[in-house]
């Protein structure tokens, strides 16, 4: 089973998400499990506060250490006496960008993959001594780290076996040779003018995975090259 932890204020943001499609059934079926944490439950006072203003001045509210440090610790201590270890990724815009390789990478670990998802203006800057690595959705920012956490889980749980229908498409989709994905057509084999390329059409399997390979090469080449 891929087990997955979620850290955030907003456990409701991942209802439907969770409920649809494969990952409801890879759930259903026991191949993946999502825990859901508010570590608001940490929060100072009788207000339970998570926030406050950041030292020296500026806009916004920036997320205490505390509730994030004790929710971790909690959340670790809970796994160990299940027999588990975890692994610990901050959701923040200065991480790694996240990537399929490092989808795969994450796929293999033999641990909880607890993501810490932040809000407001960011994190009290010594929370990121706290986890074992951070990992970026992308040169952007969102309002929080939960949108970025959805695409992590399901990134690296569609690389689970068994989770997909058909196997072939996760090892042949963008990304998993350092290529992107190459053109894709159904029918009709002609549509006002826009017609499918003879040779996907002509049943020679050879001649098929040619073409692909020439398409994936092409569209890498303009739109990423970065890759090659």
């Amino acid at each position: 089973m891929l087990r997955f932890e979620v850290l955030t204020l907003f456990p409701e943001i991942f209802s439907s998400f969770l409920d649809e499609s494969l990952i409801k059934r890879a759930i259903e079926r026991g191949l993946l499990d999502v825990n859901l944490v508010n570590f608001r439950k940490h929060g100072l006072g009788n207000h339970l506060q998570v926030d406050d203003t950041p030292y020296g001045g500026g806009p916004g509210m920036i997320l205490r250490i505390e509730p994030i440090a004790d929710t971790l610790e909690e959340q670790k201590k809970f796994h160990q006496s299940q027999g588990h270890e975890t692994h610990s990724i901050l959701v923040t815009p200065q991480g790694t960008p996240f990537t399929q390789k490092k989808a795969r990478e994450l796929s293999q670990k033999n641990s909880v993959l607890t993501l810490v998802c932040g809000r407001y203006e960011g994190f009290d800057e010594r929370i990121r001594s706290l986890v074992d690595e951070e990992v970026s959705g992308g040169d952007f920012i969102c309002m929080g780290g939960e949108v970025i956490a959805m695409t992590m889980i399901e990134s690296v749980s569609r690389l689970m076996p068994g989770l997909l229908g058909n196997q072939e498409s996760s090892e042949q989709e963008s990304f998993s040779e350092s290529l992107l994905e190459y053109p894709q057509f159904t029918r009709p084999p002609s549509y006002k003018g826009m017609d499918v390329p003879e040779e996907l059409l002509s049943g020679n399997h050879k001649k098929i995975a040619q073409w692909r390979e020439q398409q994936a090469l092409s569209r890498t080449r303009k739109r990423r090259p970065d890759l090659i």
